[in-house]
């Protein structure tokens, strides 16, 4: 045993010694101090004479030095001992370039390509010597001639491809990639994050180009198709992406999924009409015995819900349609785990809306009472059936089915939640003090969201009862909010316009404006609400609703008009000038993101 754990511990002791005097010679080097880093960097190359590297290093040294006969000779001796390193070719050329020879380099690099064997490790070695010495130029045709005399075509395409790419001529770096592809489709994931890296915006349509003609010429490489559906994500063009997923789906006889994936895909990125084509076709195409019907079948209808309601424009015939492919959806796969989501959106429809919350509450509590519905589900739908008797005026059932989710639900989430909407019903029903008291529990929840919507009502309370006569203007303010939520926007408008009468120089103010903002926002009237958090900023900048205006009049410029220099104007303007808001952190964090930090 000891035998065998002496030359292992000798080996181990060596690596260091090398590696310490590695690192002592590059400091050397580092310092101009040439004559040591030369004395040390020879040694390392005499121990270590497979390593090029240290050799090449103490070349360095000598002509630093200036000291050009002996680096000759050296590269000389090396050479006759070994000549099959015709690298050293480019380190004597080099050592002629340095002296400013360039006719004499420019022999020595000729002379390495013309030795070069048909050996690929030596090619490679070769062509990385030129690399390093950023003589681009010399290591493409270090490798074309390398691919000649190996007669593969393909062999060096990867390695073209970075030289292209460090040469910064991206059609020729694409081309070479994709010719590494074809030889091996299994390298598509690293060209992905290549082409993400490197790519700039113009250069997609070069990359799709010479992706349909290869598309064209090798049919049975389905990575080219696969990488041009992903190009199109990248330009977010996701019908034409979806195309490519039909394509590959159909060629390969698969279940959906790739169609299935880019619809959602394309949905969660607004794309409402692409995702609903993705999922009309699993439906279509692939029918009943997919594992992606099912799925597909309520996306579907998830989509075209989102795609109606969110724009604020729509016909009750438009709204009738969707609740009949509701009830047909329903029809089909019944009351259950698998279709409680629809079934609690159909609610949501149906209620703010259709305006028909007795078919809304009964649609909740046939779920509710489906045996086998995981408990979380059943609390979900209890929140949303409070929410609906809430909006009938129904307050004792309302606060029932809170306090029921609250109780089972104690310490998780779904109980914050239902703790903060029992709140919001006291809020609404002009129980400020009681309501005050309980946002001011939920400001320590672990919900983000919750934690923060708690404090502002809290403080925006607190702001507003201790004014005279401001309990009446409050509750008249509180009537307002309701009617937002129940989404009867223009009595809503009706009423913050009373208020606003009624009232006049009252506090409230800017919350009127911030309420209208919000009003502007459901209804897609972008620039309105605009206008309303300006006048907010501008009249209003030391009122509670001043940074939330600017947040998200910052995320309206961002995420709705496209303009990405104002919202980040924006966001820095709000964590500069409210470095104490809730807003702050994110503000920063977007504007971080907008500049192009890494975060």
């Amino acid at each position: 045993m000891k035998g065998l754990l002496f030359p292992f511990i000798f080996l181990l002791f060596s690596s260091s010694v090398l590696a310490q005097e590695s690192k002592l010679a590059q400091q050397y080097f580092l310092n101009g101090e040439f004559e040591k880093a030369g004395a040390l960097y020879q040694k390392l190359a005499q121990e270590t004479p497979s390593n090029g590297y240290y050799f090449d290093k103490y070349i360095d040294c000598l002509a630093e030095l200036e000291d050009f006969n002996t680096a000759e000779n050296e590269i000389k001796k090396q050479l006759k001992k070994n000549p099959k390193q015709i690298q050293l070719y480019v380190t004597y050329g080099s050592l002629f370039e340095a002296q400013g020879n360039l006719d004499e380099a420019e022999r020595q690099y000729e002379l390495a390509i013309k030795k070069m064997p048909a050996d690929r490790y030596t090619i490679v070695r070769l062509a990385n010597a030129f690399r390093s010495n950023t003589q681009y130029d010399l290591a493409v045709r270090s490798y074309e001639q390398g691919a000649k005399l190996l007669k593969d075509n393909q062999v060096f395409s990867y390695n073209l491809g970075d030289l292209y790419r460090q040469k910064g001529e991206s059609d020729k770096m694409i081309s070479h990639y994709l010719n590494s592809l074809e030889g091996n489709p299994s390298r598509i994931r690293s060209l992905k994050t290549l082409f993400q890296r490197y790519l700039y915006e113009q250069d997609y349509d070069e990359l799709q180009a010479q992706l349909y003609e290869r598309i064209q010429t090798a049919k049975n490489n389905v990575a080219f198709i696969e990488l041009l559906s992903w190009s199109f994500v990248q330009q977010k063009d996701y019908a034409s992406a979806l195309r490519q997923e039909k394509a590959l789906d159909k060629r390969l006889k698969e279940n959906g999924l790739r169609p299935y994936q880019l619809a959602s895909l394309a949905v969660e990125d607004g794309d409402y009409a692409t995702g609903i084509s993705g999922f009309d076709y699993v439906i279509q195409e692939q029918g009943p015995q997919s594992s992606f019907y099912l799925p597909s079948k309520r996306e579907l209808l998830r989509t075209k819900r989102i795609q109606l309601t969110e724009g604020y424009d729509y016909s009750p015939a438009d709204l009738e349609v969707l609740e009949q492919e509701y009830e047909v959806f329903l029809t089909e796969f019944g009351y259950g785990k698998q279709t409680a989501t629809i079934v609690k959106e159909y609610a949501d429809l149906q209620a703010f809306f259709l305006n028909d919350l007795e078919s809304a509450i009964q649609l909740l509590n046939d779920l509710i009472a489906f045996p086998g519905l995981e408990a979380k589900e059943r609390a979900e739908a209890k929140l949303s059936l409070g929410d609906f008797y809430l909006m009938l005026g129904d307050i004792w059932e309302s606060t029932l089915l809170y306090s029921q989710v609250d109780k089972e639900f104690d310490e998780e989430l779904l109980g914050h939640e239902a703790r903060f909407r029992n709140a919001r019903l006291s809020f609404f029903s002009a129980d400020f003090q009681w309501a005050q008291a309980q946002f001011d529990v939920l400001k320590s929840s672990t919900s983000k969201l919750i934690a923060n919507d708690a404090l502002d009502l809290s403080v925006f309370i607190l702001d507003n009862l201790g004014l005279d006569t401001s309990e009446m203007a409050l509750s008249q303010y509180a009537d307002a909010e309701l009617l937002i939520f129940q989404n009867r926007l223009p009595e809503a408008l009706e009423k913050l316009d009373e208020l606003k009468a009624g009232f006049p120089g009252h506090s409230l103010e800017d919350d009127v404006l911030y309420s209208k903002a919000q009003i502007a926002i459901k209804k897609k009237e972008f620039s309105k609400a605009i206008s309303l958090f300006e006048t907010i900023i501008a009249d209003y900048p030391d009122e509670i609703r001043a940074d939330n205006s600017l947040y998200e009049m910052a995320n309206l410029y961002l995420e709705q008009l496209n303009d990405s220099p104002k919202a980040s104007e924006l966001f820095e303007k709000l964590f500069i000038e409210y470095s104490g808001s809730t807003f702050a952190v994110l503000a920063r964090k977007k504007f971080r993101s907008l500049r192009g930090d890494d975060i």
